[in-house]
């Protein structure tokens, strides 16, 4: 039997149950609350929480609310929401850095009370002067020295307000020489006159979040603290906090290599710059990799999920394509969505030889590879909609649709024969007009002829015309992500398209968000959350149905 190779996280968690430095395991979830998440957070999300169903442990989500200058409640809302949507439970363990804020306080009194903590007046800017180089120690700051009991009073007039924002800050006593930046005698409070959106105005100093990172895994009882790659540098201040307040079982801090997409636009700063300039609609623009956006695209958890473990865990950054993404999602929908008739571009059809007045009803599998999804009712009648593509005058080599004169077969009914057009003034083909043989109900000849082409349709009697949109990346992949020269992005004038008077069948009457389904031939289309209406339907195109992409061969 084949044995699934264990990742390096695994293999550390593995051995600290075995050596006996932890009895369970808990993860946790650490955002900070100032933007919504995107695709590399989804990664750390099933990350953590995976780990924690593999060990029968727990797994916690924390708001890092350290930094009230840029928080929101909105962005605390849509990181709850996309969490739970992933399927990361956290049951009732929902914390905040500022739960912490009185134990955080202590923790730093603590430290000024062993001598590894002073209250320090260099402003910001002499800070990095006296922090040194990588290849230079930093000094000492003149303030360095100052007793514990002056620091003791220092910091508590800082809390009490008595000092305006950045005239004092509380620095951790290390080592000014350190080859590690972090370790010369890092900040770890500073003044901060601004109200917190949990606890008001009680507080006008606030943790820094490599000080309270620490603290807040220790006092909730994580083990595990997974992190990204550039918290490796910050791991030994880490474990010096632990250490110095000396916790009983001080959590392990882990780090791992982000996942990265090609081409897309993750950085807050640029996804900001386009919902305020309107080119998307929100962060939960369908054409973004936020977690919201790619919801209401129509991407599944279960999607979302196959990707991240295909993308694998190592300590080697690596960047996946967009494609492998698609190439989940159709691998999720294939068997779990019916296969319903859509028009994107229509073109009327009129069976001439059809008697007037008269509808019937043909029944359809929903899914040809997965019976179990049943069967429906499909009107037909004597007018139709095909795509405009379905239909050429003058057909090009080897063309197997709708021309003059040539049989084609209409999908679950019956075959037709093109015998004519209607033009308009200007010469534009507005509807085609064929014949039918009745006796190829289900779209077979008695007789046993061969007909090559088949094409989709929608009764247009009963037909529901909506909205359809078409996205390609909000980038233009040639150019790149980002202009060289102006640091700004490459958008796709072409991003979005949007398509109006398209019509489905009767069958998605009612439809509604995260409704999804397989159009025929076209791809993978959900319902919109947010433009859709029961009057105004309005569906999204998930994925085409088919790619380049292909997954790697098995080693």
């Amino acid at each position: 039997m084949e044995t699934k190779s264990r990742n390096f996280i695994e293999q550390i968690i593995d051995k600290d149950l075995e050596e006996g430095r932890v009895d369970h395991v808990m993860t946790r979830f650490p955002p900070e609350p100032n933007g919504y998440l995107h695709i590399g957070h989804a990664k750390s999300i099933l990350l953590n929480y995976g780990l924690a169903q593999e060990y029968h442990g727990l797994f916690n989500l924390r708001f890092d609310d350290t930094n009230p200058t840029k928080e929101k409640s909105e962005f605390v809302e849509s990181i709850e929401n996309d969490v739970r949507w992933l399927g990361a439970d956290f049951e009732d363990r929902l914390y905040f850095a500022s739960d912490y804020f009185g134990k955080m306080y202590e923790a730093a009194v603590q430290l000024i009370k062993k001598g590894k903590a002073f209250v320090c007046d260099l402003t910001a800017e002499e800070i990095r002067a006296y922090r040194g180089t990588l290849k230079e120690p930093g000094k000492n700051s003149p303030y360095r020295d100052r007793s514990i009991e002056e620091n003791l009073k220092l910091f508590e007039e800082m809390k009490e307000g008595k000092y305006e924002d950045g005239a004092k800050v509380l620095r951790a006593k290390i080592d000014m020489a350190s080859p590690n930046m972090n370790m010369r005698d890092p900040v770890i409070y500073r003044i901060a006159h601004i109200s917190h959106a949990n606890t008001g105005d009680q507080w006008c100093i606030y943790p820094m979040y490599d000080f309270a990172h620490p603290i807040e895994d220790a006092i909730e009882g994580v083990t595990h603290s997974i992190c990204t790659l550039e918290f490796e540098d910050h791991r030994p201040l880490y474990d010096w906090v632990v250490r110095e307040l000396e916790y009983e079982q001080p959590p392990r801090q882990i780090e791992f290599a982000k996942m990265y997409l090609t081409n897309v636009v993750t950085g807050k700063r640029y996804i900001k710059k386009l919902v305020e300039n309107g080119i998307v609609d929100g962060w939960d623009d369908p054409r973004l990799v936020s977690i919201s956006g790619l919801r209401r695209r129509g991407y599944t958890p279960e999607a979302i999920k196959m990707f991240v473990e295909l993308s694998g865990v190592s300590k080697a950054q690596s960047s996946s394509e967009y494609a492998m993404l698609e190439y989940c999602v159709r691998e999720d929908l294939k068997l779990k969505r019916e296969r319903v008739m859509g028009i994107l571009h229509p073109l009327k059809l009129i069976i001439d030889n059809y008697p007037e007045d008269t509808t019937e009803e043909l029944e359809v599998e929903n899914n040809l590879e997965n019976p179990d999804l049943g069967t429906r009712k499909v009107p037909f009648s004597k007018e139709l909609y095909i795509e405009q593509e379905d239909f050429m005058e003058v057909p090009v080599p080897k063309y197997r649709r709708l021309y003059p004169g040539n049989e084609v077969r209409l999908m679950h009914a019956y075959l037709v024969t093109c015998t004519g057009v209607d033009k308009d003034e200007d010469g534009n083909v507005t509807a085609v007009h064929c014949t039918y043989d009745p006796a190829t109900r289900g779209g077979n000849a008695p007789d046993g002829r061969k007909v090559k082409g088949t094409i989709h349709w929608v009764d247009a009697k009963s037909a529901i015309e909506c909205e359809i949109r078409l996205f390609e990346n909000i980038v233009d992949e040639e150019k790149g992500v980002y202009d060289e020269e102006t640091k700004e992005l490459n958008l796709n004038p072409n991003s979005l398209q949007i398509l109006t008077g398209c019509y489905v069948e009767s069958s998605l009457k009612g439809a509604k968000a995260p409704d999804s389904f397989q159009f025929v031939r076209t791809g993978y289309f959900c319902v919109d959350s947010k433009l859709s209406t029961e009057e105004h339907l309005v569906f999204n195109r998930i994925a085409a149905l088919k790619s380049s992409f292909r997954l790697p061969a098995a080693n």
